[in-house]
């Protein structure tokens, strides 16, 4: 898996920590969906969220990357690549900055991101939103992704290569 090909309208490159001061300025201004997911983000949390890990997932497989529009941060992804199968991809976070909200950039990403991943096979990108988040939970049955487990958390998934089989 290649980050650089996540987009084709987009620059996208894995995140250091030369970059939380950025992360932490996109981040911050998103006020609702720290409501549903609290603690506020800080510095310190993107720092370890830039290096938190599933069981038995290697970091290598970790992809927490930014996009960037003309030089500027304006979505972070966090991505694990065979979580929790080979053939499945796990979305773990995904924002957007709230100046590009509600004009199509995050489903343009998400769109692009699928369009990718069809590519190499996988079979299933899973992820989740805290359940009575709206806004989320609006943006991602919009960009093709169904419930397929409630509870506090809302796991979602979206089935690719449709004609692929073992």
């Amino acid at each position: 898996m290649d980050e650089l090909l996540f987009s084709k309208k987009y620059y996208v490159r894995k995140l250091q920590k030369n970059d939380i001061d950025q992360i932490y300025g996109l981040c911050s201004k998103n006020h609702l969906y720290y409501q549903y997911c609290p603690p506020y983000v800080t510095r310190k949390s993107i720092e370890s969220d830039m290096m938190t890990l599933p069981d038995n997932i290697d970091i290598k497989d970790k992809y927490y990357v930014g996009y960037f529009k003309n030089e500027k941060l304006i979505a972070v992804l966090d991505l694990i690549d065979g979580y929790p199968k080979k053939d499945i991809v796990f979305i773990g976070f995904l924002m957007i900055d709230i100046s590009v909200q509600k004009n199509g950039v995050g489903s343009a990403i998400v769109n692009e991101l699928i369009d990718y991943l069809t590519t190499l096979k996988y079979k299933e990108v899973r992820l989740g939103w805290i359940n009575g988040n709206l806004q989320a939970e609006h943006f991602w049955l919009k960009n093709g992704f169904c419930s397929i487990k409630e509870g506090r958390v809302v796991l979602a998934n979206q089935l690719l290569n449709k004609f692929f089989t073992d």
